[in-house]
Formats: structure tokens, sequence, C-alpha cells
């Protein structure tokens, strides 16, 4: 049974490799994403012309006026002092062309004071790379790969890394057997318990030469962040599949609260819905909704999802949209075309498996410890694409070994025939 465990860690390993590196190095870079993102492109992100905000909706249509092929899907109500409005925007259905605008950027930044922009970009663009796409273009290539469209469908790298996660999160329960010692009897264990015999696969011999030292590096790093790991694996698994596998399975085992986005389909292409409700309109419904709620945080956002026909209001104080332990805030959500309520999200609030649904992005990101939680992920980034290195070296030297023994054998067997 224990060879036959091994060979599963060792395909499995080889498979997820690769992908793990990629994951592993992109995921303790983005723990950062927004300090990064300030640091590279203050152009964007800041503002310092003194005096009182317009009022973001009016900034936005302006924007809409002035770019007439895109719509503005996100518009952030009360940016902080000295911050740029960063609106985010969307491609519209063009009739005359039989297809969505490609306007080449989805974000755009105005001083909030003066309404003059100060930029726009495509985030998440693969190409070319540049200090305004950097950032977002490694947060894409950790939950995608950037593989392209296929048959009309944009997930492709989001399932293989929901598949390549699912064979992980079995590999941590394999690797974590495999490093148990084998049952022996007292008199073939030496006198020592099974707790002494388990004790050395938790230690690196940092002496012992470089085979010794990688393969100790991969066994007793793999152990002292088991749990890590794990977390790590079932939470990019449920994040990437969440709508195909996680949220199905989820509602067979245990009360689920679906969001409106998990009861309408998605509308593409001349599909896509057209708002009859104006963004105003909402941010007064929703203002005066969560009034009656005594809900405390003012309305800090509004994001208007054409393939849906849904918007979404969110509740946060200027900066703080993460929300506490970085489930985010909360939510009402309104149909674009009647105005009509159609439900809320708060954090942290719910049955138990609301509770289990909202905590895997702040699991994942480590935002559900806040600074520290990020330095942590950060850390498990460089262990991920550690483990993933040493787990191939692993592998490659075990089988140079097993070939270097089998050309030894047929050598000895010509030497005999010859003899």
């Amino acid at each position: 049974m224990r060879a036959f465990w091994t060979l599963v860690h060792r395909y499995a390993g080889l498979i997820t490799a690769a992908f793990l590196f990629v994951s592993g190095v992109t995921g303790a870079v983005i723990s950062w994403d927004h300090e990064l993102d300030d640091l590279l492109n203050p152009h964007l992100m800041e503002a310092h012309t003194p005096g009182t905000a317009q009022p973001a909706l009016a900034l936005a249509r302006k924007v809409e006026a002035q770019y007439p092929e895109v719509r503005v899907s996100y518009v952030p109500l009360h940016p902080e002092p000295g911050r740029s409005l960063a609106l985010g925007v969307s491609p519209r259905w063009d009739p005359a062309a039989n297809a969505m605008t490609k306007p080449g950027f989805n974000q755009v930044f105005l001083d909030p004071v003066t309404g003059a922009e100060l930029g726009k970009r495509e985030w998440g663009a693969v190409w070319p790379i540049s200090r305004e796409t950097f950032v977002s273009f490694l947060y894409r290539l950790h939950y995608t790969l950037h593989i392209p469209e296929m048959w009309g469908i944009d997930r492709w790298g989001i399932w293989l890394l929901g598949v390549i996660a699912m064979i992980w999160t079995v590999d941590c329960f394999v690797g974590f057997y495999l490093t148990l010692p084998v049952r022996r009897k007292a008199a073939t264990a030496g006198g020592k318990s099974w707790g002494e015999r388990w004790k050395p696969a938790w230690k690196v011999r940092w002496k012992g030469g470089s085979s010794k030292l990688n393969f100790d590096l991969h066994r007793a790093f793999s152990l002292w962040t088991w749990a890590l790991l794990l977390i790590l694996a079932f939470t990019a698994f449920s994040l990437n599949l969440y709508s195909e596998i996680f949220y199905p399975v989820m509602k067979t085992v245990s009360e689920v609260t679906p969001t409106p986005f998990d009861t309408r389909p998605m509308k593409l292409g001349a599909d896509v819905i057209e708002p009859r409700v104006a963004f105003d309109k909402v941010v007064d419904t929703a203002g005066a909704e969560a009034a009656a709620r005594q809900w405390e945080a003012p309305v800090g956002g509004v994001f208007y999802s054409q393939e849906y026909g849904i918007y979404m209001v969110s509740f946060f104080e200027p900066g703080n949209d993460h929300g506490t332990g970085g489930v985010g805030p909360p939510i009402l959500y309104y149909d674009g075309v009647n105005g009509q309520l159609l439900g809320e999200r708060q954090p942290w609030k719910g049955s138990a498996a609301d509770i289990f649904v909202q905590a895997q992005f702040p699991l994942h990101s480590g935002r559900i410890l806040g600074i520290p939680g990020r330095i942590l992920i950060s850390v498990m980034g460089v262990v991920v694409a550690m483990l993933s290195v040493t787990g191939v070296i692993i592998w490659w030297r075990k089988r140079r070994s097993r070939k270097a023994v089998a050309t030894q054998r047929v050598s000895e067997e010509m030497k005999e025939v010859l003899t």
C-alpha cells in the first residue's frame, strides 16, 4: 500500500509542480498588490489638488460622455484624501460591428477635485507588461495563467488551476501519510517508540550533503506548514471552481444562502443587460435601505454587472473596502432593470455554511489575520515554490539512480553472456 501512495505522491507532484511554483511565487508578491501598485504608479493613484471633491457619479457620467464605447461599471463614492478616483469601466455592445467594443482599458483614474484624467489602463493585460499593468498581470497569472479564450470560453486557466488545486489538496494528505514511520514490531524498531521514529521527519540535516538537505527541506517544511498548505490548496480549489463544484456541493451538504449572481444566468454579447435604473437612484435607494437597517457605514461604492443586470452597492468607510477580516463590506443587491431589492450580504453573518463560504478568500489571501496574515501568506508562497522545486529534484535524482542501477544490471548480464 505504501508503494502505491508513493507513486501517487510522485506523479501528483510532477503534474502540479510547475503550476504551484508559478502560483507560489506570484502569491508571495500579490499579497501586497495594493501597496506595490501604489509604489509603481503614484501618477495614477495620487491626486493632490486642494479643494472639495466633485460628486463621483457626476464624474462617472463625464467619463461615459468622453468615451462612449465604455460603460462605467464601478464607482467608489468617497475617495480618500490625496487619492485619485479609480473608476472601473466595461465595453459596450456595438450593434454596428455586431460585437463588444474594444476600448483597450478597463480603469480610468481621475483627480476627484478637478475631474482631470490622470491616466487609464487595462487591469490584467497580458501584453505589453508595463509598470501600470505589472501587478495586475501577476494577479491574473496567479489564478488564470493568462490562458486565452477558446471556443468562446475564457475560463480555461481558472479551471485548469482549480483541478491542480484539487490534486494538491489530495496530495497534502498523501504526502503527510508518507512521512509517518512504517509500523514495525518492537524487536525490529530498535526499542524506539513510534513518535521517536517519526521525529527525524521534522528535522533538516543541514550538514548531511545536498541530497539529504534537499530531501529534508521537502519533507520537514511540508510537515511544519502542513495545515497552511492544506488551507491554501483547498481555498484555491474553492475559489477557482466555485460555481462549477464548490457551491453546488455546499448546497447539497448544508444550507447556503445564494447571492443573486448564483440564481441568474450570465448574458454575453448582444444579450448584455442595459440598466434602466441610474446609478444615482440605486445609491439613494440603498442608502435609505441601509439607514432603515441601522447599518453604520456609508455607501462606499456601487458596481453594475451588465452580464447579470445586477447592481451591488457596498457600504464601507474610505480605505476599508476589504472589511473586517478581509471578508468584504456589507452589500445590497438591486435589479438593474426595475430597481427591485434582490438580497443582501453581511460579513461574517448567516448560516455556518455561509460563513464558511465567505471565509475562503480571507483564508487564501491571509487577510483574515490582517498584516500578519499577509506576511504569512507571502512566506508560504516561497515555501510552496521551494517544495515544488525540491520535489522535482528528489524525483530526478531517484530516476537517475534507477537508470544507473538498470544500466549496471544490463552491463553485468551482458558480461555473463559473453563469458
